[in-house]
């Protein structure tokens, strides 16, 4: 498979937005002070990573399967840490981390949906549309996490 260069583009945008929730949630994995928040962002730093690895796949002419992956939000248990009367800085903290990453989240499932259609190929638009559905579980991941721990 070639890609245009504005194909090429976007997909470099899309790597570039990856690279830092990347990076994000490993600073945010370091900084969390609640355990079962810590092992979230690492697990969706190694999700973030899977997407980066697979647009580099598309760069190099490889689409690589998708599962549609749309279970992991669904899913997902947290541990409460928290009760929705405590008001701990600890708490607070928390909570800030995973409402700047549901805003993330947000964002760059809207950016995969905006640039699915920029693209010849079906399989890389089945692709992207794959990745859409992760961000979006991962948002309904940290809102589980959130609601679970009374951080609204």
């Amino acid at each position: 498979m070639i890609l245009k260069e504005k194909e090429r583009t976007v997909i470099q945008d899309l790597q570039t937005q990856e690279k830092s929730c990347i990076e994000k949630y490993g600073k945010y994995a370091q900084q969390a002070r609640d355990p079962e928040l810590k092992s979230l962002f690492q697990t969706l730093q190694k999700k973030e990573q899977e997407h980066y690895d697979s647009l580099s796949q598309v760069l190099s002419g490889t689409v690589p399967q998708v599962n549609c992956n749309d279970s992991d939000g669904r899913d997902y248990q947290p541990k409460a840490a928290y009760t929705s009367v405590m008001s701990t800085e600890d708490k607070e903290h928390d909570a800030f981390l995973a409402t700047d990453c549901i805003g993330t989240e947000k964002l760059i499932s809207g950016e995969y949906n905006s640039e699915v259609f920029a693209f010849e190929d079906s399989g890389v638009r089945k692709l992207l549309a794959d990745i859409q559905v992760e961000e979006q579980n991962h948002a309904e991941m940290l809102y589980k996490y959130k609601t679970v721990n009374g951080m609204f």
